[in-house]
């Protein structure tokens, strides 16, 4: 008769560490690491105002398409996810929904949220929703953004930006002091988007605006991007990022790009191999100037955006209606990459794919244009949006892992908008130390603490600060 098993209890101090190596790698080594998020969406304006919010549910249910899916898949009506109830009853079905939600990472993302900042250990569910609500609401009269920050131990936070963006929020907080460092980061993405001709030449014009120019030509377009590339780079960036399907690595020659842009600008209508030529160009002029001043270039690939049209119509975009794409990723990315290095012009490169069919692929890329130059120059970076989950980080390890260097991994960001979302950087370190602490206690690594754990301090902080030198 097999001994009666105990029962662990749901999130105590050895959480997802099933061994006593990993819980002495996660306690000795990797629990009082710093954070440096070099891949977020917080506001900037609302760090620079120190802000504070009203309730619980400003600070968690507003703009979080994660919930209102699960909400709406939970037969919850739009009007508590992103409509006109009011913030408690949004809440509430929030709390209604989240004991259907087990086995999504939303679960654990909510109980280690409410643990972590509030010290709320209470299951949340429909019963304990005005509890939970008051408790948490209470707190946050003295947790302002900057507070928060410095409660989750960040260092650095790397926003998301577009070429116009002023940067004043930046600069005021900059100005201010502030002990954490939060800079920009370059989105270049609608400097590109031909597609929606109209969409497009709004865009070249305000570039023109912010540069104090009539754009009119493809010259005037590049230089002004590259005075905005500049004014980033005086405010401190380190990193540009693009969200895109696919890298796009198309033939082309500089007069057929000139073409395409005037064809753009006078409305003609553009083939798919001219939009393809003109992003690809595009591409690698951004790709160059990353170089030139020494950044880390991001690519996002593998979302299919906007799949219900009537939800576009009515919410618009970012609102919970993407997924994941079956692109295909390794020709054009080695044409791309190739071409840079070709050139002596690749600069630190990080790829994220959301199909986890491509993690192999983007483990063995890296591979392909690691120089020796710098450590993990080109890096496979961690599970992003739908694989930013446990079997999601342990499939991206496991691959990092198998086909290059694990140890020179630059870890973990929040990839997100919420202010709450730090706990997603422990949820990564127990995810890692209870690898390594089951390889080490089934004897296939060797029982070196001390060097495992100096990798796992690596993979949390040293190796990103070393990297992005901040």
């Amino acid at each position: 008769m097999l001994a009666d098993h105990p029962i662990k209890s749901f999130l105590d101090e050895d959480f997802l560490l099933q061994t006593d190596t990993a819980r002495r790698l996660y306690h000795d080594y990797a629990k009082a690491m710093p954070i440096i998020d070099y891949h977020c969406h917080l506001p900037p304006d609302q760090i620079a105002a120190d802000k504070r919010f009203e309730n619980l549910t400003q600070i968690w249910l507003y703009g979080d398409h994660y919930k209102w899916r699960a909400m709406r898949t939970n037969g919850v009506p739009e009007r508590y996810c992103t409509g006109d109830a009011s913030d408690y009853e949004k809440f509430e079905k929030w709390a209604e929904t989240v004991p259907y939600t087990m086995r999504n990472p939303l679960y654990h993302w909510t109980h280690m949220e409410l643990k972590n900042p509030f010290g709320v250990e209470t299951i949340l569910n429909k019963n304990t929703a005005r509890e939970v609500y008051d408790a948490c609401t209470e707190q946050l009269t003295g947790l302002s953004t900057r507070a928060l920050l410095r409660h989750f131990n960040v260092r650095t936070v790397c926003t998301t930006d577009d070429p116009t963006d002023s940067l004043e929020h930046h600069r005021k907080i900059a100005d201010d002091g502030f002990d954490i460092k939060v800079l920009p980061t370059f989105r270049p993405d609608k400097a590109m988007a031909i597609d929606d001709v109209a969409a497009f030449q709004a865009y070249v014009r305000r570039v023109g605006e912010v540069c104090n120019q009539e754009i009119r030509t493809l010259d005037a377009y590049l230089d002004c991007l590259k005075q905005r590339h500049d004014y980033f780079a005086a405010a401190g960036c380190r990193l540009s990022d693009h969200g895109l399907e696919t890298v796009y690595a198309e033939p082309y020659t500089e007069s057929e790009v000139r073409t395409v842009f005037e064809k753009a600008l006078s409305s003609t209508a553009l083939s798919e191999t001219e939009r393809l030529r003109f992003k690809s160009y595009m591409l690698d002029r951004f790709a160059e100037w990353d170089w030139e001043k020494g950044w880390t270039q991001q690519f996002h690939l593998g979302a299919l955006r906007n799949n219900n049209q009537r939800a576009l119509r009515t919410l618009g975009p970012d609102t919970g209606w993407d997924s994941i794409g079956d692109f295909q990723q390794a020709r054009p990315l080695a044409r791309f990459l190739g071409g840079l290095d070709n050139r002596d012009q690749l600069a630190k490169t990080i790829l994220y794919n959301l199909n986890p069919a491509d993690n192999e692929i983007m483990a063995t890329m890296i591979g392909n244009f690691n120089d020796g130059s710098v450590p993990g120059k080109i890096q496979f970076g961690s599970g992003w949006w739908f694989l930013d989950q446990k079997d999601g980080m342990e499939k991206q390890i496991n691959a990092l892992s198998n086909m290059g260097l694990l140890s020179r991994f630059v870890g973990m960001l929040t990839d997100s908008r919420s202010f709450l979302s730090y706990p997603r950087h422990e949820y990564f370190r127990r995810i890692l130390c209870n690898l390594f602490g089951r390889d080490v206690e089934n004897g296939e690594l060797p029982n070196d603490i001390e060097w495992i754990g100096k990798l796992v301090q690596d993979i949390c902080y040293r190796n990103a600060e070393d990297y992005f030198g901040f």
